[in-house]
């Protein structure tokens, strides 16, 4: 160990990397700590250390007045988050997958979205519900779905979609500190990915994208997952002498407009990429925007790649059909190009 590394050693500076969901529940751990009122809810979140593991360790520091797990009823978990929030509580509400936010449906969109709003601003609802979602893993059609658009759709509701550990454990933190509902949402996939969080706890502004790579000649604008393979299929297109620019939104609500616009501004083509099926997509939504405000800096169509507007299967070979790989973006990018 040289004199640099040392020095690291000692102050906690240097490189350090740690999984996805090891972020989160760092994330969780010093904020139960700096504020009381912070607490953690839903089902597995105790002893289990949540489904894929972003509440792991809690329960042991906090016990289970902080950390409570809780039946499976999803509308009952949601309603008790929106009443502690409302009542001066920052809860925080694991829901073990996605797909059963169906289950709670007028609990979030019809109080927690609504209730600042109705009544003045003299209620507020700090309420984070943070979600796993996605395919990959094969659990079938009940438990693999992306359904971000429909909360994008609800004004009253943040949505937050961090693609690594670092903005996981960021964009976390700034919900967690937060006056208004989340819904933060988190790639199953990415749970064992593994990259530089820094050790101190930091915030991450919604509402601002970040470049993962720069490129000239195409912007690529993903999420989640999508993220991943849309570098990915940066790289191979890099090989044949095609630089793409990788744009993560982040948040989708509120969502960085500038920095999509400056990018496609500077490309000149764009391609849009979610694993959620493209009928209804937000896609369409980033599509419609460079549409309405920069299309005269377009060069070539816009180009949305998605999942296919089928259930997910079991099957593992199906499941993986009715989702975009690397190759698909970069097919995609490659039709602009030529």
């Amino acid at each position: 160990m040289n004199a640099a590394q040392e020095q690291a050693a000692v102050v906690g500076t240097g490189p350090r990397e740690i999984s996805y969901a090891e972020a989160i529940a760092e994330a969780l751990r010093v904020e139960m700590r700096l504020d009381p009122r912070v607490f953690v809810m839903g089902e597995d979140v105790g002893n289990f250390g949540g489904l894929f593991g972003g509440t792991r360790g809690l329960l042991d520091e906090f016990g289970p007045q902080r950390v409570r797990d809780t039946p499976i009823s999803e509308a009952a978990l949601i309603g008790a988050g929106v009443g502690a929030a409302i009542t001066g509580m920052r809860p925080m509400v694991e829901i073990q997958f996605m797909d059963f936010t169906a289950c709670a449906m007028d609990q979030i969109v019809n109080q927690a979205a609504k209730i600042r709003f109705m009544l003045g601003g003299k209620a507020e609802v700090p309420l984070v519900i943070r979600t796993p979602y996605g395919s990959g893993l094969k659990l079938a059609s009940q438990h693999s779905q992306s359904l971000e658009a429909w909360f994008a759709h609800v004004p009253g509701l943040l949505v937050a979609i961090p693609s690594t550990p670092a903005d996981a454990k960021g964009l976390l933190v700034t919900a967690l500190r937060d006056q208004n509902p989340i819904i933060f949402l988190e790639h199953k996939l990415l749970y064992p990915t593994r990259g530089p969080v820094r050790e101190e706890q930091y915030t991450i502004p919604f509402g601002q994208a970040d470049v993962k790579r720069s490129g000239k000649d195409v912007t690529i604008v993903a999420t989640g997952l999508m993220v991943r393979r849309s570098l990915e299929a940066a790289d191979a297109l890099a090989a044949e002498g095609i630089e793409a620019e990788v744009v993560d939104p982040r948040t989708l609500v509120p969502l960085d407009k500038a920095a999509i616009i400056a990018s496609v501004k500077k490309t000149g083509r764009l391609v849009v990429v979610h694993e959620a099926v493209k009928r209804g997509g937000f896609g369409g939504e980033i599509a419609s925007m460079i549409a309405e405000e920069a299309f005269d800096h377009l060069d070539a169509p816009i180009k949305r790649v998605a999942g296919r507007n089928v259930p997910i299967a079991f099957n593992e070979t199906l499941e993986r059909k009715a989702i975009p790989a690397a190759e698909d973006i970069a097919a995609a990018v490659r039709s602009l190009i030529r």
